[in-house]
């Protein structure tokens, strides 16, 4: 074999070597981004189990507050149904502004505010919201590190044609001055 053969097949080797890498490390941080998904899911679903049984608690002392309650169920339902990550985004901020609405009413309702069971769930939801915003941050860090490397040489130059698309991070965005604005109490 003359050494030309011999350069380009160690050419050739040393480029399915590299790509084989970064093929797997993109393989690696994708799943990582699934995974903390995945945890926002389940922080979801514990955060949509709960709000039934706030928004029965709160129906005994707030009868006159129908529409607000509605609007809290209506928010879950189309939380819970939200398949993407935009729909997901979008439904947890409509649902996160109703559910400060019913927090407001607790306000209005000292003997709502004093309930046990009332406050057992607000704090429960207190502690669900922090977990969720931590498993947003391990998410958004997740896609912020597989956009980073889909976008790195060498990858760039395969992984769109190996199927590697850049992710949506799971974001408030335009909606920030929405979530950000108190709640408006009316009697």
């Amino acid at each position: 074999m003359s050494i030309v053969l011999i350069v380009i097949l160690i050419g050739v080797v040393l480029l399915a070597l590299v790509a084989i890498g970064a093929y797997n490390r993109l393989v690696g941080l994708r799943q990582r981004a699934n995974q903390a998904f995945a945890d926002i899911d389940v922080q979801l679903k514990q955060r949509h189990d709960l709000i039934p049984n706030l928004v029965e608690t709160v129906k005994g002392y707030a009868k006159h507050e129908a529409g607000t309650l509605e609007a809290v169920i209506a928010a879950r339902n189309s939380a819970t149904a939200a398949k993407s990550v935009d729909d997901k985004v979008a439904a947890e901020n409509v649902l996160s502004g109703a559910l400060r609405q019913v927090f407001a009413l607790s306000e209005a309702y000292p003997d709502l505010k004093a309930n046990t069971n009332f406050v057992s769930l607000q704090g429960e939801l207190s502690d669900i919201e922090n977990k969720l915003a931590a498993a947003r941050r391990f998410f958004n860090s997740a896609v912020s590190e597989f956009n980073a490397a889909i976008q790195q040489f060498p990858a760039v130059l395969f992984a769109g044609a190996m199927g590697f698309a850049t992710r949506e991070f799971f974001d408030v965005g335009d909606d920030r001055a929405v979530m950000d604005k108190a709640p408006e109490v009316k009697f």
